[in-house]
């Protein structure tokens, strides 16, 4: 499934720390906004792993799911592109 998440979070150490969190699972495609393309189980340990660094009372993260069929009739106009393929990452 492809999801683009978006967040406002006004704590520095806290927006840095889920960003930190979803680098493992997608793009940054804006400062506050990522493009994920994960199965269900990712995206559940996607979702624990940014609730473990929020605070629900200040901060805001939303999860839009984007059908496979809208995904080509994304328009980006200036820089960038639609990320298909999975991050890949050396240990």
């Amino acid at each position: 499934m492809f999801i683009v998440i978006t967040y406002d979070i006004p704590d520095d150490r806290r927006r840095n720390r889920v960003a930190k969190a979803l680098e493992g699972f997608g793009y940054r495609v804006q400062f506050s906004v990522f493009e994920c393309e994960v199965d269900e189980a990712q995206f559940r340990r996607m979702r624990e792993k940014v609730a473990g660094r929020i605070n629900p009372d200040e901060d805001s993260v939303r999860y839009y799911f984007i059908c496979q069929s809208c995904l080509v009739k994304i328009v980006i106009d200036g820089q960038g592109q639609v990320q298909r393929e999975k991050p890949l990452f050396v240990v």
